[in-house]
């Protein structure tokens, strides 16, 4: 994973992020899905500190939620 953060690799990284962005807004078509988005923004992470903040609150919230929802699941069964 750390290769892909290499500077080196921006040419490909970058366009690739705007593509599974565009991949998941069009996500009504068949090959397409949601899934593409946060990936897309992932990796455009790496190279616009602006999105670093957001994309770090919103992978720390999902995590916490994870844990939250998994814990009922276990007490429930």
């Amino acid at each position: 994973m750390s290769t892909l953060r290499k500077d080196s690799w921006f040419p490909i990284r970058f366009p690739v992020a705007l593509l599974l962005i565009a991949g998941g807004v069009f996500s009504f078509l068949p090959f397409l899905g949601v899934w593409m988005l946060p990936l897309g923004f992932l990796l455009l992470a790496v190279d616009l500190p602006v999105l670093r903040g957001p994309i770090s609150a919103l992978i720390i919230r999902a995590r916490r939620k994870g844990r939250i929802l998994a814990h009922r699941w276990r007490r429930k069964h």
